[in-house]
């Protein structure tokens, strides 16, 4: 059965103008972050409780100097005033215990939420489409791994433990204020309600700035990555001030950026600090008057000024607290945007057979997000043991057919076929196995030629150099190898500098090659390699199992002359050239009204 439409290409941009303006408030946030501290439960209930005691000590110590003022010195009874010393001195020792025990559980909660949290985006990276890097840049993504997820870091360690125990202490103090004498509490605390209506006014302007802040420096990286990834092309045109300039207008608007974020986290605290000295003007002229009328005792009015202190000395702090949660927030809001996406390359249940061919495309269309439409409705079959040639002008189809081939992205509409099943049927480590991709521009990891070489294939991933050597000369590999000069442990590296070009494709060949897969993809897999490396290339095909099915993509002619079939791939269509004479006539066509 034939799906009609597939709608399955998504838009995989990401700091969508949507997206970055949701609100987010703390709940929401702990309850995005729940699986990562779900394991934190005994850590996270220790360090509270270290809090809570931390505050309580805080918060003893005003009523202790205020009983002992009362009592004491103003009795000139001064063994009571040393009794009650030591008391405030234990008080005090046990507040520096506690906050030892508060300070080292939630950073080692804070670093090992930044340990699960890049693995999570890492994995979660790995899970998703081609299309997505297609649309986002790479500096972009690495600075969400890095620098956003270590804002989180830093406000778990470090903010939120701050934030909790300034709550608990301005809470106690409100309360202590509100107890001693109410009128003079509620006085006390109207400047504080000012406090809270202007940051509830503020608090999302400022996550917005921090939110392009961090935004900023994602381009900025993305930025330094691409041109850092291009810099000989940079260096031998001797654009060094096109760099230069690119560079220039990313490191502009992260300053910018930068600054209005700074100044945006930045004002609390002297709105705060106002706040502090109203309130500490407000008890002296009120208790003043309140001491004349005999209504307040000068223990309990010093008593009060240490209380407001505990209050509006928090506030201040939470002034830098409250700009790292939006911080914070910020960060999660980026990261939340990778960890809810999901691939739409999914595996489906198996069907019955749709096809008699080892891969067949049946009305099969393909456009990529916000372009053109590719590929339209194409019917196309490769039998077993042939070989195939796709041919056609640069940018009419050719990669884009051969990607789909590979289940590098879907169709959106049609299916496509792989020995009789849909292949989306197939999971990803099977259809590797059977399909072989060699790219024009392979990509290597940092390691070895024989790192390479096996690196994702399972039958080979543990085999020893020696036993490596004996399979590839088995295999007619073994004169490939000798163009490296330490063969298989050659030193390689991912950029590629320390061999050649073509060595880079004599790796990607002997790595598809060993898979022994049913169908081999050669994209312009031989436009980098000498003629006498490239006859023996073609040697080694030719001793491929009988049953392999060859789908070549070439610009020179001659490397597709023996092709059972030929096919003119260009402007979304796919026709049979019928022979080389006329493959070279619809090419040169092609050239022409392209």
């Amino acid at each position: 059965m034939i799906r009609k439409k597939v709608p399955i290409i998504m838009n995989y941009t990401l700091n969508q103008t949507d997206k970055h303006e949701r609100k987010t408030s703390i709940f929401t946030a702990l309850k995005r972050m729940s699986p990562f501290l779900f394991h934190e439960k005994k850590n996270l209930v220790i360090a509270f409780v270290a809090i809570a005691i931390t505050s309580l000590t805080t918060l003893s110590a005003p009523i202790i100097i205020s009983h002992t003022i009362d009592t004491y010195i103003t009795t000139k009874n001064f063994s009571g005033v040393i009794f009650f010393s030591g008391v405030l001195f234990l008080t005090y020792l046990v507040g520096l215990c506690s906050a030892y025990i508060q300070t080292k559980r939630m950073g080692g909660i804070g670093r090992r939420v930044l340990f699960n949290l890049r693995n999570a985006l890492f994995n979660k990276l790995q899970e998703l489409p081609i299309a997505f890097f297609n649309q986002n840049k790479a500096g972009d993504l690495i600075s969400r791994i890095n620098n956003d997820t270590d804002q989180l870091n830093q406000f778990f360690s470090q903010a939120l433990m701050q934030f909790i125990g300034n709550f608990f202490i301005i809470l106690g103090a409100g309360i202590f204020l509100l107890a001693l004498n109410i009128r003079l509490g509620l006085a006390t605390l109207v400047p504080a309600f000012l406090v809270f209506f202007v940051t509830k006014l503020v608090s999302n302007w400022v996550k917005n700035k921090n939110m392009k802040s961090l935004q900023s420096l994602g381009s900025m990286s993305a930025e330094i990555q691409e041109s850092l990834n291009n810099f000989k092309v940079i260096i031998a045109f001797n654009r060094l001030d096109y760099f230069k300039k690119k560079f220039g207008e990313a490191n502009n608007q992260n300053f910018s950026a930068s600054v209005n974020a700074g100044i945006a986290n930045n004002i609390f605290t002297p709105i705060y600090g106002l706040a502090a000295n109203c309130a500490q003007l407000i008890v002296l002229a009120y208790g003043i008057y309140l001491i004349m009328h005999g209504s307040l005792s000068v223990g309990l009015l010093i008593g009060f000024l240490l209380y407001v202190n505990n209050f509006y000395n928090p506030l201040r702090q939470l002034a830098s607290v409250w700009s790292s949660l939006q911080l914070a927030l910020a960060g999660l809001d980026r990261i939340s945007e990778v960890l809810d996406l999901s691939s739409n390359m999914i595996c489906i249940p198996a069907e019955k057979e749709i096809s008699q061919a080892l891969l067949e495309f049946k009305n099969v269309s393909f456009g990529y997000p916000d372009g053109d439409i590719i590929l339209k409705k194409i019917n196309l079959a490769f039998e077993k043991g042939k070989t195939y040639a796709l041919v056609g002008p640069t940018g009419g189809g050719k990669t884009t057919t051969a990607s789909l081939m590979a289940r590098l992205y879907d169709p959106t509409e049609g299916v496509i076929a792989f020995e009789g099943l849909d292949i989306r049927s197939y999971a990803r480590k099977d259809l590797v196995q059977k399909i072989g991709f060699i790219l024009q521009d392979p990509f290597l990891f940092t390691g070895t030629v024989r790192d390479n070489i096996v690196y994702g294939n399972y039958e080979y991933l543990h085999t020893s150099v020696e036993d490596l050597r004996e399979i590839l000369e088995q295999e007619n590999l073994s004169d490939l190898i000798a163009q490296f000069e330490e063969g298989l442990e050659t030193p390689v590296t991912a950029s590629g500098d320390s061999i050649s070009l073509g060595q880079k494709q004599l790796i990607a060949f002997i790595r598809a090659v060993l898979r022994k897969p049913d169908i081999l993809i050669l994209d312009e897999a031989t436009a980098n390699i000498d003629t006498v490396t490239e006859q023996l290339l073609e040697i080694i095909l030719q001793k491929l199992p009988k049953d392999t099915t060859k789908v070549i993509i070439a610009h020179r002619l001659n490397t597709i002359s023996a092709a059972d079939a030929i096919y003119f791939v260009n402007s979304g269509e796919i026709t049979l050239a019928g022979s080389m004479e006329h493959a070279v006539k619809m090419l040169l066509d092609g050239k022409r009204s392209s």
